[in-house]
């Protein structure tokens, strides 16, 4: 759609909200922004949209918007289905997420990334290696940086690298990724679909436009309908790249990486190599500068970083593990024996799917939270278990029994608000007690 002279509404006070607003203004259009949120907490919302010139309606008067609109942009976080969005599916001519509306909006290629876990590692990976191969991405979508933001900086960029989640394919009609990629798919945000299965729709949808000239590449073990998809695994044999021996592999091929020479650690972020390898033979670029790329990339802080060696032992911060999907990547991905430290926030989740998991590659386990008492009894038979209360006393705890060859893991499976103001506050706090400890 042609905006010059529209009337648009945003919904969602948020930095995708903000983002579609400059947008729209930017492409010509009149905007008004609305979010029911309580206006006292969107007080400082009020005032950057008012920077921009856009009035932004708060609390219930957001729910009855008084004039018609010709487009309605509604931003990841807010279900269609709540009252907000009902009011002006009314109003509006139409009504779109964010994802689409930029996309809309623009001529830059895009390569995007979905799955339960490892999207923004893999994210980051392919826009690091991009750029290092001479060419101009940018990372943006679920990541903190609104796709609509990098639409509207008015950048030539060759390639728009985006992390999407599920809420953001919601809304998709024409969206159609020069590159997809599924990382892997299991259980999570159950409190917004009423069925995994409607949770995987929601994810399926990043492949809804998938034709001639896209590409598509998925994990193995998922078995997507995509005929002609590009497929990976660290864990089984019979995909395009696989693991052998420390080294990514590509079928009849004689071209490999030697991953050990990579500041990522453990088979899951093997296969966030393979994602990326997969992109630079798609595009055809430079295997030599594709691999000093990959060589030199850094990983997010809190997922799955390795953050000290000591004494033969890797410590590992996997503060960003919420789930028990990610808890089982992380152990999935780790070749030594893991002294283990889990546990955090009591959100129901059941830690017993792990325990044959736990019994073949856990040695001890420590664990913490308002979960630690029932996740200790879980596992009492499949490793030794003990709980501790701080996350200092767990890493003494662990510094006692790890031994040369182990890898400590610190992959708590649940999310940190029972402790911590959050993953990375947990993160930090768990790195600094490593510090002290083996200084």
């Amino acid at each position: 759609m042609k905006l010059e002279g529209k009337d648009v509404a945003v919904l969602g006070a948020g930095g995708s909200g903000l983002a579609a607003a400059a947008l729209a203004l930017g492409c010509g259009a009149s905007v008004a922004a609305y979010d029911s949120g309580d206006p006292e907490e969107l007080a400082e919302a009020v005032k950057k949209f008012a920077a921009l010139g856009v009035v932004l309606t708060t609390g219930k008067a957001a729910l009855s918007p008084e004039k018609r609109f010709d487009l309605a942009v509604i931003s990841p976080g807010i279900d269609e289905r709540w009252p907000i969005g009902k009011a002006f599916r009314n109003v509006s001519s139409d009504l779109i997420g964010e994802i689409e509306f930029a996309w809309q909006q623009s001529r830059i290629p895009v390569i995007a990334i979905t799955g339960t876990n490892g999207k923004t590692t893999t994210t980051g990976l392919i826009t690091h290696m991009l750029n290092g191969c001479g060419l101009k991405a940018v990372a943006a979508g679920n990541i903190g940086y609104a796709y609509s933001e990098a639409v509207g900086s008015g950048v030539a960029y060759d390639w728009i690298v985006l992390e999407v989640s599920s809420f953001q394919l919601e809304t998709i009609r024409t969206f159609q990724p020069t590159v997809s990629i599924w990382t892997n798919f299991a259980p999570d945000h159950m409190d917004r679909y009423s069925a995994l299965e409607d949770y995987r729709a929601a994810k399926m949808r990043i492949f809804e436009n998938h034709g001639d000239g896209s590409t598509a590449i998925v994990k193995k073990e998922d078995a997507l309908p995509i005929a002609d998809a590009v497929t990976f695994s660290a864990f089984e044999t019979g995909g395009n790249y696989y693991y052998e021996s420390g080294r990514i592999l590509v079928a009849s091929s004689d071209v490999s990486y030697d991953f050990r020479g990579s500041a990522l650690h453990g088979l899951h972020n093997a296969e966030n190599v393979m994602m990326a390898l997969a992109v630079g033979d798609r595009l055809g670029l430079d295997r030599a500068r594709v691999s000093d790329s990959i060589d030199s990339f850094r990983p997010p802080e809190h997922r799955c970083e390795a953050i000290a060696e000591q004494d033969g032992v890797i410590w590992v911060n996997d503060s960003k593990s919420t789930n028990i999907h990610s808890l089982e990547s992380a152990l999935r991905g780790q070749d030594s024996p893991v002294v283990l430290i889990c546990g955090g926030k009591e959100k129901g989740l059941d830690f017993g799917e792990l325990t044959g998991l736990v019994s073949a590659s856990v040695k001890n386990v420590i664990c913490i939270g308002e979960t630690a008492e029932k996740v200790s009894q879980i596992w009492e038979n499949a490793a030794d278990c003990y709980t501790a209360d701080s996350v200092e006393e767990a890493v003494a705890m662990a510094a006692r029994w790890a031994t040369s060859g182990d890898v400590v893991l610190f992959s708590p499976g649940t999310s940190s608000f029972d402790m911590f103001s959050g993953y990375v506050e947990r993160g930090n706090r768990f790195r600094e007690a490593v510090q002290q400890h083996l200084s």
